[in-house]
């Protein structure tokens, strides 16, 4: 499913249809999927009150919603929370959560699991006024959370080994569209458009990844 990164993908989570997880109480909506036996996967996860689970092919989460839990804590929507290959993490959630993930993708030098709490950690000046940066992902090619205030606008640029953005908030938009919450986009090697966000919006945004060995943000990171 949308396994072709040669291909330019739009989609709202909201339109897609729940299915079943293996495990009791979960339920995703695959963005895509692909690599052997469907281990690679982006997805809206959904977890019902009592969920259990564990990440196991090397994971990538944002808590968009509710609380999920590990043996230390509860991490609260606005949470990053990055699985390295191979570590095996019992996940729960008490409440309830609907969850952002990317699984499978992760290369083999990225070795220490990170946490980052987006509603406390640092935001930095991006390359144009109204637009701040937070980086998540700090091993291999990295995720970072893009800030639009209302009215900003970006130049136009390509996107070296590929671009894929999650509206977390608000209404982002380029000149082939206007795109809001819960809006996955994946853009192929070597893209371009030239974005911009009227009413504002936060962005989760991954570069880099969709050619292998490359990483680049074009937000200044």
């Amino acid at each position: 499913m949308n396994a072709d990164y040669a291909l330019k993908v739009v989609l709202q989570h909201s339109d897609l249809p729940w299915a079943q997880g293996p495990e009791a109480r979960i339920e995703r909506r695959f963005l895509e999927k692909g690599g052997e036996g469907g281990s690679r996967a982006t997805a809206i996860l959904r977890g019902h009150p009592g969920a259990h689970w564990v990440s196991l092919a090397g994971e990538e989460i944002f808590v968009l919603d509710g609380a999920i839990s590990d043996e230390n804590r509860e991490y609260p929507a606005g949470t990053y929370l990055m699985f390295p290959p191979g570590m095996r993490a019992p996940l729960f959630t008490v409440a309830g959560c609907t969850l952002f993930t990317k699984c499978g993708h992760l290369i083999s030098d990225v070795m220490q699991r990170e946490c980052i709490d987006t509603h406390h950690a640092p935001w930095y000046q991006g390359l144009v006024p109204g637009l701040n940066v937070m980086p998540l992902m700090r091993q291999g090619t990295g995720s970072t959370l893009v800030r639009w205030a209302p009215k900003t606008y970006f130049d136009a640029h390509r996107h070296f080994g590929g671009e894929e953005i999650f509206v977390v908030s608000g209404i982002f938009s380029d000149e082939h569209g206007h795109y809001p919450e819960g809006t996955w986009i994946r853009s192929p090697h070597m893209s371009q458009h030239t974005p911009f966000s009227v009413e504002g919006c936060t962005i989760f945004v991954k570069t880099g990844h969709l050619l292998a060995g490359q990483e680049h943000s074009p937000f200044g990171v």
